[in-house]
C-alpha cells in the first residue's frame, strides 16, 4: 500500500505548490491594485505592501521529509520604505505638504507576478504529466 501512497506524493506536492502560488498571485494582484491608495478605509494611512511567506509541509512518517509547501502567512512588508510626494493640494498631505504613498513598486510586483505565474504553470504541468502517465498505465493494464 505504501507504493500507491508514494505514487501520489508527486501529485500532492505539485498541488500544494499550485495552491501556494495561487495565493501569491492573489496577494501580488492586491498589491498592484492598491499601489496608489494613500489612505485605507480604516484610517490607518497608506496601503502597506503584503508578502506571502511559505513553509514546508513535513511528513512525520518520512523522517520529517518535505512533501509540499503551504502558506505560512501573509505579512506586511515592513522593510521597504514608504515613498513621499510633495503635493500640498492632496487631501492626505501633512502640514509640510507631503503625501505618504504606499511602498508598492508596480514594476517589481509585475516581475514577481510573472515568476508566480510561471511557478503555478510549472506545477500544473507536473500534475498534467502525472495524469497522462496514470492514464497510460491504466491502458497498458487493460
Amino acid at each position: 500500500m505504501t507504493s500507491i501512497r508514494d505514487m501520489f506524493t508527486t501529485l500532492r506536492i505539485s498541488a500544494s505548490g499550485t495552491a501556494a502560488e495561487r495565493m501569491r498571485i492573489d496577494v501580488i494582484s492586491r498589491n498592484i491594485s492598491h499601489a496608489e491608495v494613500t489612505q485605507m478605509p480604516d484610517g490607518s494611512g497608506p496601503y502597506r505592501r503584503q508578502v506571502v511567506s511559505f513553509a514546508p509541509i513535513l511528513d512525520q512518517n518520512r523522517n520529517g521529509q518535505s512533501v509540499g509547501v503551504q502558506v505560512r502567512g501573509i505579512l506586511p512588508d515592513m522593510q521597504t520604505p514608504m515613498q513621499t510626494l510633495n503635493d500640498p493640494s492632496h487631501p492626505d498631505a501633512n502640514e509640510q505638504g507631503l503625501v505618504t504613498l504606499p511602498n508598492v513598486n508596480v514594476t517589481q510586483e509585475m516581475a514577481d507576478l510573472i515568476g508566480a505565474m510561471r511557478a503555478y504553470e510549472a506545477n500544473l504541468n507536473v500534475q498534467d504529466g502525472f495524469i497522462r502517465s496514470a492514464e497510460r498505465a491504466l491502458r497498458i493494464a487493460q
